[in-house]
Formats: structure tokens, sequence, C-alpha cells
């Protein structure tokens, strides 16, 4: 969404320039003479797209990273609650001599479920503030930004060693995760424990912690590869390169042609939507709580969390392994919680259209401002 964001402030600009450059803007009776003010629409334009981008980079990180890694770990908290039985029978005894015999019942215990912290993002953002202090919003943020660094210097010379490809690119973006699988586990850890005295590279994860991992990082990043490059084969499968770059192209077909063009459109996006649901948000999932299940036992997490995934986790101490199965991680992660995390992401999504719309109004209104309503024409 981003991204997005970015391509259409430049289309923006670059229009702004252009039609200025042609006296698009022109005075009546003025020639190739520009009305406004261009350079100050372009500062202005400028300053709002990096707004723009500094917003939706928070809600991403905040809301994309930050809550939905805390919705993927915690474990709903339950209440016992012990009942007293009471007596129905009208003659019950009431003395202790009486010849009837008093009967005893154990009183009842029931638990009632606590609701999620995570259920709302109202309740997470105000639980993390509770125990953490405001800047929790952004916490593990320091490491995101050294991890998308190092991501990115190691692709680059990954992908001169591999190639240009389609192929060599996936590889060399597989490997790049599974490089810096342990950077991604103290991110993870971060994020998900409660205030710690230590710095964050002193509770970087061991060898041995990254050597557990490893498998679930690669099929997290394969899942990931899969859900950029089902679309585009199936882009460059139903021909669809010529019909994007030359809407002419398009503008040229029989009415069923175009029909036929815009269902093949709809399956390339729906591929990916599917893939990304059923194959890249698991796989996320499972790597968040597979890491989750390594987080050292001198550290809390700042949300509830079972660390032995309803018996199925032993640790090391006693011979068993210390960290949850990728299968185990699934599996423990039950219906409610899957739609609570899907629910949480329709709201992301919300949230970045809704910023979206705002910034672009308020694009079209500072040109307004600045050069006039004949910027409409």
């Amino acid at each position: 969404m981003s991204g997005i964001a970015h391509h259409l402030v430049k289309r923006s600009i670059d229009a702004g320039r252009e039609s200025y450059r042609s006296g698009a803007f022109a005075r009546d009776g003025e020639d190739n003479k520009p009305f406004g003010h261009p350079h100050a629409v372009a500062i202005a334009l400028v300053l709002t797209s990096i707004v723009w981008f500094i917003a939706m980079s928070a809600v991403q990180y905040i809301y994309g990273g930050v809550v939905a890694t805390l919705t993927m770990i915690e474990t709903p908290t339950a209440t016992a609650v012990k009942v007293d039985p009471v007596s129905d029978e009208a003659d019950a005894p009431l003395l202790f001599g009486d010849d009837k015999k008093s009967t005893t019942t154990e009183p009842e215990l029931f638990f009632i479920k606590t609701k999620p912290i995570t259920s709302k993002i109202r309740t997470t953002i105000k639980h993390l503030v509770a125990e953490a202090g405001p800047w929790s919003r952004l916490r593990g943020l320091q490491v995101a930004m050294v991890y998308h660094f190092a991501h990115q210097m190691l692709l680059q010379v990954l992908t001169g060693l591999f190639g240009h490809s389609m192929i060599p690119q996936s590889l060399a973006a597989i490997a790049t995760a599974v490089i810096l699988c342990r950077l991604q586990m103290l991110w993870t850890h971060v994020v998900i424990s409660s205030p710690s005295e230590k710095k964050w590279y002193r509770r970087f994860p061991t060898i041995q912690q990254g050597k557990k991992i490893i498998l679930p990082t690669a099929v997290w990043a394969i899942a990931e590869q899969a859900a950029i490059y089902i679309p585009v084969t199936l882009f460059f499968a139903f021909d669809l390169e010529g019909y994007a770059s030359n809407a002419g192209n398009f503008n040229n077909l029989s009415p069923m042609q175009q029909k036929s063009i815009m269902l093949a459109s709809l399956a390339v996006l729906m591929s990916g939507l599917v893939t990304a649901a059923l194959v890249v948000l698991p796989a996320n999932v499972t790597l968040k709580r597979v890491q989750a299940s390594l987080l050292s036992e001198e550290n809390d997490t700042i949300v509830p969390f079972d660390r032995t995934f309803g018996g199925k986790v032993q640790p090391e101490v006693v011979g068993g392994t210390g960290v949850v199965s990728m299968l185990d991680a699934w599996k423990t992660f039950d219906w409610a919680a899957r739609f609570r995390l899907v629910g949480l992401y329709a709201k992301i999504f919300a949230i970045h259209v809704a910023t979206c719309i705002l910034f672009i109004s308020l694009a079209v209104f500072e040109v307004r401002m600045i050069n006039g309503d004949y910027i409409l024409y």
C-alpha cells in the first residue's frame, strides 16, 4: 500500500511538472506563461508524500508487526470460580443433633475464559502502554531497522551471485531469510517479552536456537516467494503484459475478449490473495510461534503465553526438545485466534485505505489552494 502511495504522488508531481513546462496553467492571453506557483506545489506534494509514507509505515509496523505478532502468540487465560452447592431439600437438617444424616456435596469449580487482550487493537495498545510505556507501540523498531538493512544488503549480494532471473532471485531471497533467521527471531523476542534491562543486542539467540528455526524460516520464505511468483506466472501465461503496458490494446478488443481479459486479471489477483491467506499466513504464524517457544525462561511475555503449548513442549532440562514442532505450533493456534488474526488484517487494510484517501484528498486540496481551480481544467 505504501508503494501505491509513493507511485501516485510521483505521478502527481510528474504531471504537474509537465503541465508547468507546457504552459497548461497559462492565464488568458498569456501564452506559455504558467499560472500559480508550480515550485510551491512540488514542495507541498513532496512534503505530503513524506508524511504519507511515514504514516503508512507506522500503521504497518505497529498494527501489522507488533500487534499481529502478539495476536499470533497470545494464549487466552481462564479464571477459576469456586461455587458452593445449595441444598434444595425442604427438610435439610438444621442442627447437628438431628437424626437425619447430613449429605455433603463437593463444591464445583468452573473455568471462565477471559477475553484476549489482542481481541481489539485499542485494548492491545492500551495494554502495551500500561505495561511498557508510550513508546511500546514501536517496540523492536531498532532490531527491525537493522534486520531490513542487513536483508537488503545480503539480498543484493546473493542476487549478484545467483543471477537476476526469476528462480535465482527466489533462491537468493530464501537464502537471505535463512541466514538472518536469528536476527528475525531476536525481533520476535523483543516484541513479545516484557521490558528488559538488557540491550537488545545482548539478547541475541544462540546458534543452537538458530538451528531449530531454519526449517520454519525456509518454509515461510518459500511461501512468500510462492505468493509473488504464482500471480506473476499466471500474468504472463494469460498474456496480460501487452494490455497492462498499453491500454489501447485492450480498447481494440471485442466485448467478449475484454470480458475474458478481465476474468483473467481477476484470476491473477485472486491467486495472490488465496496463496497469501492459505499458505503465507499459516507459515508466518507457525514461524512466530516456534520462535516464541524459544524465548528464554528469564524473560516474561507481555501478553499471556503458554510456553508448553498445551503440554506438547518439554524443557531441555527434563529431556525435552525445548521447542514446539511446526505442526503443533499451528494446531495449537485455535480457530478463535485465527479469526481474530484475520479480523486484525482486515482492520489494517481498512486503515491503509482510509489513510490513502485522506492524503490524496490533502494533496488535491494543497494544489487547489496554491494554484487555484485552474488545476482541474
